[in-house]
């Protein structure tokens, strides 16, 4: 079993992936990956049962969390609870939103 992961065998088109879970050992539900996002407009949100917290590493977008929305940058770090819909976008101008993100049980 590999305990590493490199994002660039994570990133799929358009998307992302996991880069710490079960595959590297990861036990009681966490998880670590990355999303690259390249739509200007929000997906469907996800919903979880357990906490996601995220930190942009590049890129400008918007994040709508539950009924709160706000802008997101480098930089950026935000947690979203348990059970709350969310969903982020790319802000017009901005090549691509790359963000790290984790889940944990609650």
């Amino acid at each position: 079993m590999a305990v590493f992961a490199h994002e660039k065998d994570a990133l799929a088109p358009g998307r992302g992936g996991t880069l710490i879970g079960p595959a590297q050992g990861a036990v009681g539900g966490y998880c670590l990956g990355i999303t690259r996002c390249d739509r200007e407009e929000y997906s469907a949100p996800g919903v979880h049962e357990d906490q996601e917290g995220f930190y942009v590493l590049e890129g400008r977008g918007m994040a709508r969390v539950g009924a709160e929305e706000f802008e997101i940058g480098p930089g950026t770090a935000f947690l979203v609870a348990k059970g709350v819909p969310h969903t982020v976008r790319r802000l017009p101008g901005s090549p691509t939103l790359k963000l790290l993100w984790s889940h944990g049980a609650v």
